[in-house]
């Protein structure tokens, strides 16, 4: 077994791992286990349970990066692009609600890295909304906190009744599950829509 299929294997076998038991929870030895490897490796390869857990994140996220892309065109549809990645992809939002219950308000392990990925982001959503990124003044008024702000709201829009099912079914309830998701999703789009064309 070479090196970079030893290291896929490990991937692979620590994302189920960490979302089923968070950073924490997450064994070394069952990580080692499901990828038929030897613990050692794990450590040879990342050096630790949360540089590997923070590898399992790079990961997820690129996946989602290329599923999805940047911001663009109809904004009100990315979002609900958004929402149905999130639905056929739920270890992602798992993995990110268990490393935001281990950091707390802590920066993560690449911090910098990752906040600069979502800096393309934003100065995409930037260019889809017609503002000028970089702090400065725009016809709309906004600047980039001002967009970035959007960003989050539009991710949380999308990512929200994923994160509570149980929230969404006590609301939207006496509908199964896909009549419940076809509504919150066609809900989600409107309100992103209406959001959007009424930005200040």
């Amino acid at each position: 077994m070479n090196a970079m299929s030893t290291r896929q294997r490990l991937l692979t076998a620590a994302r189920d791992e960490f979302a089923a038991h968070g950073i924490a929870g997450a064994r070394v030895d069952a990580i080692a286990a499901r990828a038929g490897v030897n613990k050692e490796r794990i450590y040879g390869h990342f050096g630790s349970k949360e540089k590997l857990f923070d590898a399992v994140i790079t990961d997820a996220k690129a996946e989602h990066a290329a599923g999805i892309g940047v911001p663009s065109g109809d904004l009100a549809e990315y979002v609900g692009k958004l929402y149905d990645y999130h639905r056929d992809h739920p270890l992602l939002l798992r993995l990110l609600l268990w490393e935001s219950l281990h950091y707390g308000d802590r920066p993560v392990l690449d911090h910098d890295g990752r906040a600069q990925a979502y800096d393309g982001k934003v100065a995409a959503l930037a260019e889809a909304l017609g503002d000028t990124p970089g702090g400065a003044a725009t016809p709309h008024g906004a600047d980039r906190h001002d967009t970035a702000a959007t960003l989050l709201t539009l991710l949380g829009l999308a990512c929200w009744p994923h994160a509570m099912p149980q929230l969404a079914g006590f609301l939207v309830r006496d509908v199964d599950e896909s009549q419940r998701h076809a509504l919150l999703r066609e809900h989600t789009v409107e309100f992103a829509r209406r959001a959007l064309q009424h930005r200040p």
